[in-house]
């Protein structure tokens, strides 16, 4: 029993020894990204010797250049305002499809949920000229309704809800039947409550994809008072060259948004990783 409990104890030192290295491991590439930020170019570049940490004095300059050089107000107004809009309507489409897949019977319901499966497995870079071609239609060029559009519906999000409700059970629905439900009631009321963590989950992972989305930013908005964060950095790249420290502190700025929202939701980041069962 002793050999047991001792075992069991070095398992579990072992295992935290290995995460804490991982998470030293990633860490990592952030702490290059702040340091670099506050050395000079020559600094930053230099190899033989090699600089871990600013020589002489640490630039926080470079923020203000960078700072005064793009209007990066603007830049977090439309990356918040794509963000909130492709999580309200990935949500909302994708707990009504969702639920008429999992509970509902309706003619071609089986051909239908096969074309969702069947967008997932398409690279996302093949709908880009046809949905490209339908926001300039509908003159949402350089807006932010552009830059919602491909995010409206999301086929993971309708997989993902779709077997939430049928995990649960029927007798839930068939009470609120007895009690005088119609299908909207029960939805609304009954069955939509009840998959708040899986809708948690794909809120996480659109903002994630949202945040992360380059070429449809750079697509769909042109001009610097429309464009989002991502987008924005691709373009400082062709400003500045290879001014490293100045695009390092362009990045730490823009980076910022996503930390802040971590870290006051990071209960419902983590319940929700662990709900969905998915890898980042």
């Amino acid at each position: 029993m002793k050999n047991k409990k001792y075992l069991e104890s070095k398992s579990t030192e072992i295992m935290y020894a290995i995460l804490i290295i991982m998470a030293f491991i990633m860490l990592v590439p952030f702490a290059w990204m702040i340091l670099t930020a506050v050395k000079t170019n020559q600094e930053a570049i230099s190899v033989d010797p090699f600089y871990i940490f600013p020589q002489i004095t640490w630039h926080w300059e470079n923020f203000v250049t960078v700072w005064k050089s793009y209007n990066f107000l603007i830049l977090y107004k439309n990356t918040l305002l794509m963000i909130f809009f492709r999580i309200l309507w990935a949500c909302l489409t994708a707990t009504l499809a969702g639920y008429a897949f999992a509970r509902l019977r309706f003619p071609g319901k089986n051909f239908l949920f096969a074309l969702v499966l069947i967008q997932m497995m398409i690279p996302s870079q093949i709908f880009i000229i046809p949905q490209y071609l339908m926001v300039s239609k509908l003159g949402w060029l350089n807006t932010t309704s552009g830059l919602v559009f491909p995010g409206m519906v999301s086929a993971f999000g309708t997989y993902l809800l779709k077997t939430a409700f049928e995990g649960l059970p029927r007798d839930l629905e068939e009470a609120a039947n007895m009690d005088g439900c119609n299908v909207g009631q029960r939805f609304l009321f009954v069955m939509m409550p009840l998959t708040k963590s899986a809708m948690v989950s794909l809120g996480i992972f659109t903002a994630l994809f949202a945040f992360k989305d380059l070429m449809w930013p750079m697509i769909v908005c042109t001009t610097s008072t429309t464009t989002t964060l991502s987008a924005g950095l691709a373009k400082m790249q062709g400003q500045y060259g290879t001014e490293y420290p100045t695009m390092m502190a362009a990045a730490v700025i823009a980076v910022i948004p996503m930390i802040v929202i971590y870290v006051i939701f990071q209960k419902q980041f983590v319940k929700g990783i662990a709900t969905s069962g998915l890898k980042l």
